[in-house]
């Protein structure tokens, strides 16, 4: 039987007890927050991995529990294996979509597309459900990775009363990261102000806040790491600002993951993405997904709701050697003019502290 937040609260216990660079130009579109290995293709690839070649096996006999150890899962079987109402067609448009539902949440998937729906934010999944004989199959790593811990409840919560997050402004010094469209301002600038005031609000609520940096230096991806080590971090969250120069239509608020094993990311930048590979942080998978849809949803209602979704990466140094709940966030795009224009007002850098800060707040115990 399914128990929401029970597998949650064991790794993050498990978190707290055991704690005891690269160059850019100015302007460069690629983020700071990537792996420490070279660039092995320059172009980037399409952002959703496609799904596998084959079809899902027919099903197999029914499971008396919710491991299942096939690939492709009936999703009615799973509702029913973890004690959920079974899953409801939905008909609001032409192509298929069902919604699993909880008590306080759902999630929605659609046969053939990767995007799904957690209570209206959208999130990434690593392989597009499939139907056979008109029933609906959904990777069991999505179920694993993905669904449950989203429906999960209670959500991610702390175990001690003053937790420890760093804060890890993106970029600095001569890695300026992105340029604004409007003029000669850069991510690094506008990531440190966004810091130093969601800083000031969390220490305000009790928390301990420590940051990567508090001025225009560069710390390497190795030191922004091995900091939030040495501070014993309950949370960490990587700050930026995103770019699609030269193009400026695109615009919207994504936060990433680092990628669970076993399945392929959203983004890649041209790095490799062996899903055989396990990193510190995939201990953490489950929490790092809830820690994403806490903040991208206080965040969205900032920034009118242009929703870029949650997504996985394996390629971010910053975060693959996590001990800890670590996301990144990319804050809006400073290559669309109306959001660098909204990204240059410290009132609006404000609002995105406040959002992130109330976000927080409901990981407190």
């Amino acid at each position: 039987m399914f128990k929401p937040g029970t597998a949650l609260s064991a790794l993050l216990a498990l978190a707290l007890a055991g704690c005891a660079s690269d160059s850019r130009t100015k302007g460069a579109r690629v983020p700071d927050w990537e792996a420490d290995e070279p660039v092995t293709t320059v172009a980037e690839p399409p952002a959703i991995a496609p799904p596998p070649g084959s079809p899902p096996p027919a099903p197999g006999p029914a499971s008396t529990n919710t491991h299942f150890t096939e690939t492709w899962v009936p999703l009615e079987r799973w509702c029913k294996s973890n004690g959920l109402s079974a899953p409801v067609r939905l008909t609001l448009s032409r192509a298929a979509a069902y919604e699993i539902k909880t008590v306080k949440s759902s999630f929605i998937l659609h046969p053939g597309s990767q995007v799904g729906y957690c209570d209206g934010l959208e999130v990434r999944l690593g392989f597009a459900p499939q139907m056979i004989n008109n029933q609906a199959f959904v990777h069991h790593l999505d179920l694993e990775k993905t669904v449950e811990p989203l429906l999960a409840s209670p959500p991610l919560a702390l175990l001690r009363t003053n937790p420890i997050i760093v804060i890890d402004p993106g970029h600095g010094g001569e890695n300026a990261g992105t340029k604004s469209v409007l003029g000669e301002r850069y991510e690094k600038e506008f990531t440190l102000d966004w810091a130093l005031r969601l800083e000031r609000l969390l220490a305000t609520n009790g928390w301990q806040v420590f940051l990567t940096r508090s001025n225009d230096s560069n710390p390497s991806i190795p030191t922004r790491v091995a900091f939030a080590q040495e501070h014993c971090a309950d949370l960490f969250l990587s700050l930026h600002f995103n770019s699609a120069a030269p193009a400026e239509g695109q615009a919207g608020l994504e936060t990433y993951c680092l990628t669970p094993a076993g399945l392929p990311s959203t983004l890649t930048r041209g790095y490799g993405d062996d899903p055989g590979v396990v990193f510190p942080n995939n201990a953490f998978d489950a929490q790092n997904l809830q820690f994403a849809l806490q903040v991208h949803r206080a965040l969205l209602q900032v920034n009118s709701a242009r929703d870029r979704g949650i997504r996985h990466a394996r390629f971010p140094g910053v975060l693959r050697g996590q001990q800890r709940p670590a996301i990144l966030i990319e804050g809006g795009y400073l290559s669309n003019p109306v959001e660098a224009r909204r990204i240059a007002e410290p009132a609006y850098r404000q609002k995105l502290a406040e959002a992130v800060a109330q976000a927080l707040e409901g990981f407190k115990d």
